[in-house]
């Protein structure tokens, strides 16, 4: 019998519509990412048809302020949109999701340089590496010499601006800043080889003394603590940590939805002797197994979104919205796991598309942000001391100062 194979996204969202984005713009770009999937995966980066289609689906301008024609929108939004364009492609949601994450981020930059990045449009893709890596900025007049290398950028081929973060040196005390930089002033070494998530282009960004104005530079402290903002919308003030494995975690959602609906529609499929995989032992209660927990993961993530964006965010909400990222990614890589496991011998095949969702789902799992024993850590001391600061729930921030 044929491998199960990803079929079109579904005509209907599978969530109340998010009110931030248009339902036949989201539906377009699921189905475009969707067709576009296999050679994104191949090429290692998004066709230019898939990145339009986000565009126009509003990705980019979710989280912009409104005074440059942004939605200001709320994180529930950007997860259920996500999550459709992972039915179509789990490399295009990511990129999607990072490209809103990060025009919030770039938000609490000074106004001049929110100017140069949104004037002309609320559109402009922005990616981004919040890790110092290997770099330093020094103090010149007017600003700062930038150089190093940041690895893995994911969507730079298609970004207009880069986001890069670096120790600061020669101007008082050393600190962290967020850099705001052209995407035509950095260079882009093609090192990207991962095995899910192939389609998001993750490479590395290099630069070498490049002059960074004033205007584009901002403490990371203050960026990830949602303090300082222009705008005082909840999506500007909620602390970096509050949502953001829950934007990790929602392509995950997405394909393993899709893995789902595709490995259902092969076990109840007759082959030449009349026998369906649904009817073999052992297979239902697999498929049972998936589906609660891939329910399971998708009411944790909602419940987590909800909270980001309405609660009031303090060390102990973090926590458990760090909780529900890492462990609901932790059940949609085991339902995905355990359906690929049980999918027949071809599913393996280098074509297969169930077998790329596998691998995006999986390398989603294992991303720093999503591990579940970081993030149980972190719940334990909320309960354990509540007004303890959860220094392990700063990745970027905790690397920067080693």
């Amino acid at each position: 019998m044929p491998a199960p194979t990803v079929p079109p996204p579904a005509a209907e969202l599978r969530a109340p519509d998010p009110a931030g984005f248009a339902r036949q713009a989201l539906l377009h770009a699921a189905a475009v990412a969707g067709r576009d999937a296999p050679e994104a995966d191949r090429a290692r980066r998004l066709s230019a048809a898939t990145v339009a289609a986000l565009d126009g689906a509003g990705f980019a301008r979710h989280f912009v302020p409104r005074r440059w024609g942004g939605r200001e929108g709320t994180f529930s939004d950007v997860v259920t949109a996500a999550a459709a364009v992972a039915e179509g492609c789990t490399s295009a949601a990511w990129c999607a999701a990072l490209w809103a994450a990060h025009g919030r981020f770039a938000s609490f930059l000074p106004g001049a340089a929110q100017e140069e990045i949104w004037a002309t449009s609320p559109d402009t893709r922005i990616a981004a590496a919040l890790a110092p890596a290997v770099s330093r900025a020094r103090a010149v007049e007017g600003g700062w010499d930038l150089e190093g290398d940041w690895a893995p950028v994911s969507g730079i081929r298609h970004a207009d601006w880069v986001l890069l973060v670096a120790p600061t040196h020669g101007a008082g005390p050393s600190r962290t800043v967020l850099f705001a930089v052209p995407a035509a002033s950095v260079t882009v070494r093609d090192t990207w080889n991962s095995t899910g998530l192939r389609g998001t282009g993750s490479h590395t960004v290099t630069v070498r003394d490049l002059f960074v104005p004033e205007h584009r530079a901002v403490g990371l402290d203050p960026v990830l603590a949602g303090e300082g903002p222009a705008s005082r919308a909840r999506c500007h003030t909620a602390p970096a940590h509050l949502a953001g494995g829950l934007m990790f975690a929602a392509p995950a959602l997405g394909a393993a939805r899709a893995v789902r609906d595709s490995w259902t529609a092969w076990a109840a499929r007759r082959g030449a002797g009349a026998l369906r995989p649904l009817d073999q032992p052992g297979v239902p209660e697999r498929l049972s197994r998936a589906s609660v927990d891939i329910d399971s993961a998708e009411l944790l993530l909602r419940q987590a979104a909800g909270r980001a964006d309405t609660e009031e965010p303090d060390a102990a909400l973090v926590a458990a919205n760090r909780r529900d990222a890492a462990f609901g990614a932790d059940r949609l890589s085991d339902a995905v796991d355990r359906l690929f496991r049980a999918g027949g011998a071809h599913v393996g095949d280098a074509d297969s598309a169930l077998q790329r969702r596998w691998r995006d789902v999986l390398t989603i799992a294992s991303h720093a942000v999503l591990r579940p024993e970081p993030a149980a850590a972190a719940y334990a001391r909320s309960v354990g001391d509540p007004g303890a600061e959860d220094t392990a729930g700063a990745p970027e921030t905790a690397r920067a100062r080693r």
